[in-house]
């Protein structure tokens, strides 16, 4: 049995759900949260036999990421990914509510990199950290019209995470924020190009090859580069 470890947050569906089994199917013992009980989450980790396990916490939650941390005390990680994202539809900005504009970026931008911040000592020198980002967050590659607010989330969750990898330089910890491409998901909808069981891989193929690589890079599911 191998002994690499992952913390997948943001895994009850779509993107994370996949990338939880599919580094279980891959023989890593995999922590996963989720926020509520049950749900194909639950049956993918009792198809698992004690590979993949479960652990409940709201990332919006600095309270909980803290009580997750303390829970996961003593455990070394190899992987941390951070998978968080809502969209509230395709509105021009000047007709995002305040509300609504605070909603997507607390769980798109803050969120994710609190959850890095509460989590980091759990990772291993050599260990990855990895967020979920798209190439909606490129402002270089911002060249159509529609969904500002989404954009805008990502390109902050970039910013955000290059802050971070500007403080945290000299831990030897490998940081990449990923692209899995526009996938069939709730979030992505029924029209997109890609199936997650098979973009998924692709990613998992690209973390376990950039696993030890310095620096913050921003690569899509083929481990190429995303403009920044």
């Amino acid at each position: 049995m191998s002994n690499r470890r992952a913390l997948v947050l943001g895994a009850s569906r779509g993107l994370g759900l996949v990338l939880a089994d599919e580094l279980a199917r891959r023989d890593w013992q995999v922590i996963a949260t989720t926020r509520r009980s049950g749900g194909e989450l639950q049956a993918s980790a009792d198809a698992r036999n004690g590979q993949l396990t479960i652990e409940h916490v709201e990332m919006t939650s600095p309270e909980q990421l803290t009580a997750l941390r303390e829970r996961l005390d003593g455990r070394r990680l190899d992987l941390l990914f951070v998978n968080a994202a809502i969209d509230r539809g395709n509105l021009p900005i000047g007709e995002v509510s305040t509300d609504m504009f605070t909603e997507v970026m607390i769980t798109n931008a803050l969120s994710p990199l609190r959850a890095v911040e509460a989590l980091r000592s759990l990772v291993a020198p050599g260990g990855t950290v990895a967020v979920m980002s798209s190439e909606q967050g490129s402002i270089s590659r911002n060249t159509e019209d529609g969904y500002d607010l989404y954009k805008a989330a990502k390109a902050a969750l970039n910013q955000l995470m290059r802050s971070y990898a500007t403080r945290h330089a000299g831990d030897g910890q490998t940081k990449l924020l990923i692209d899995p491409g526009h996938n069939r998901t709730r979030l992505g909808g029924p029209d997109a190009p890609l199936d997650p069981r098979e973009s998924i891989p692709a990613v998992v193929d690209v973390l376990e090859a950039q696993a030890g690589a310095p620096g913050l890079q921003f690569l899509d599911l083929h481990g190429e580069t995303v403009p920044w």
